[in-house]
This record gives C-alpha cells, structure tokens and sequence, in this order.
C-alpha cells in the first residue's frame, strides 16, 4: 500500500540544535523538494479556505519563501513585513521582547490601506512575538488581521496564548519546544 506523504514527512528533526533539548525543525528539506514544497504551499493555502481577505503579509524571511505563491496563487497582493532599517520608503516599526533583548520588524505607511482585511504568514508560530508585532502594525495601519496561518507550531513556547484574540492556523503542530 502506498504511503500518501504528508508536510511532516518532509521535516527534518535535528536533536539538540542549537543547544540541549531543543528539537530543531529544519524546513530546508520542505524546501529542497518540488512535491515538499508544493505540498507545504498547498497546505498552507488550505487554511484559507472561506476565509475573506484583501492582502497577504508576511514575515521576514521565511514568511516572504511561503507567503508569495499563496498570494500569487490567489491572486492578492503581498505585504512584506521587515527587520528594521530593510525598508526604502516611509516605515512604522514595532518593538518586541525576544528571550534576550529585543527586536523590531517594520512595514511600509502606504502597504496597508485602512479597513483592508489582512492575513498573516510565516513558517513557525513560537513564542509568537514577530505574529504579534506585525499584527499591531498592520492594525495601526487600520487594517484588520483575520487570520494567522504558519506552516509549524511548536506548541510548548504556547505562541497561541500571546496571540489570543486572532485566528490562528497551522499545518503542523509539535509538542514540546
């Protein structure tokens, strides 16, 4: 009998990477295959389905790799959201805790027009703090965030909690950090 392959199937774990029990979950090899690839995308579209929108967002860099053939795909148009300092035009930025420190992601003034309902994407919902800092710019903006959609979850950095309130999808969740 044949074994339809899943996103999963795709993922590599490596144990230990980059520090003692963490599980590292390497997307390369979603990547580096054709059918992988077409398959995470597809995926990940899925999670769309009724949902109504105007622009597709996503996050820096992994977000741009996944979020561009959604939009493509469906016809709507796509949103980068950046590192500070990435942008040429007029930003606003938002800042962020990280585990140790800090970051902050900027978008364009003129990327979201007010009352645009707007989906988020990246590759992996963590602690959800990137996902809560685009939401807020793409809010202060006047756009809506009506859904979040990533293609891992790791579930034991509890990401869903810190984004309460939104809409929240992903392909594939994994326990644990």
């Amino acid at each position: 009998m044949d074994h339809q392959k899943t996103v999963a199937d795709y993922i590599r774990t490596i144990p230990d990477f980059p520090e003692p029990g963490v599980m590292f979950r390497d997307i390369t090899t979603v990547l580096k295959d054709a059918e992988g690839f077409r398959l995470a995308i597809d995926e990940l579209a899925g999670l769309l389905e009724g949902v109504e929108f105007d622009v597709l967002a996503g996050t820096e860099s992994r977000g741009f790799i996944f979020g561009t053939p959604i939009a493509y795909n469906l016809g709507k148009p796509f949103v980068l959201v950046r590192k500070k300092g990435k942008l040429p035009a007029e930003t606003i930025s938002e800042t962020y805790d990280l585990e140790y420190g800090q970051a902050t992601v900027e978008i364009h003034k003129d990327a979201i027009a007010p009352g645009q309902r707007v989906v988020l994407v990246d590759d992996l919902i963590a602690t959800g703090g990137t996902m809560k800092a685009a939401a807020k710019l793409v809010e202060r903006l006047g756009g809506t965030v009506v859904k979040m959609i990533f293609l891992l979850e790791l579930e034991g950095l509890k990401g869903r909690e810190l984004l309460s309130g939104y809409e929240v999808g992903s392909v594939i969740s994994y326990p644990g950090i």
